[in-house]
């Protein structure tokens, strides 16, 4: 496995980067079914923040619908490509920028959704803290934080940190409403292509 595989060995920025040279794992050349289907059933409204967004199929499907979105990600070749495939696809409410999931240089309450498709999963118990706190300050109160994480019943120790269910009741005590937590599937390029994950909706309280 390489490096990005190794539970052992975690990514910093520079690292996540240096993964784009090549097709990382996670990027599947569309956005994570899990996630679409919240799209389609409109609990994704505008604007619209993607944290950790990669190349930036789910900011791009999401702004196709007609919402503001913005997607954020430490690498810069990944905000490149995405930036590419926005002009190619003629989609102009979409922005990409690069940036620290840790410390998000937005405006206060700057977003109605936040989508996550596979950053929780990547940060230890302090790094944790941090992050929550940062999407919780540019989200709007009320606004839907939607996480797709893997979970405890994926086999094997590759990959990235597994989530349990009592981590997301922990992680979201103060300042949140666990609206819903369910058992979805992450898909890769990798292996079997699918890994065991959580899918949640966290509710910002004024």
């Amino acid at each position: 496995m390489t490096d990005f595989m190794d539970l052992d060995r975690p990514l910093d920025a520079a690292g996540f980067d240096a993964a784009y040279e090549g097709t990382p794992p996670w990027e599947i050349g569309r956005p994570q079914p899990a996630l679409v289907e919240l799209v389609d059933a409109g609990l994704v409204t505008g604007p619209v923040l993607d944290v950790g967004c990669g190349t930036g199929e789910l900011a791009l499907l999401v702004a196709s619908r007609g919402s503001d979105a913005t997607g954020v990600d430490t690498s810069p070749r990944a905000i490149g490509i995405a930036r590419q495939k926005a002009a190619e696809r003629g989609i102009a409410t979409v922005r990409f920028e690069v940036g620290d999931a840790l410390d998000l240089a937005f405006a206060d309450a700057a977003f109605e959704t936040v989508l996550d498709s596979g950053v929780f999963h990547v940060f230890d118990d302090e790094q944790r803290a941090r992050f929550v706190e940062s999407i919780r300050r540019v989200l709007a109160p009320g606004g839907s934080y939607h996480l797709l994480v893997f979970s405890d019943a994926q086999p094997g120790d590759w990959g990235p940190r597994r989530v349990r269910r009592d981590e997301l009741d922990s992680a979201f005590a103060d300042g949140w409403e666990v609206r819903t937590v369910e058992r979805a599937t992450f898909q890769t390029n990798v292996l079997d292509g699918i890994a065991q994950a959580w899918r949640a909706t966290l509710i910002r309280r004024d």
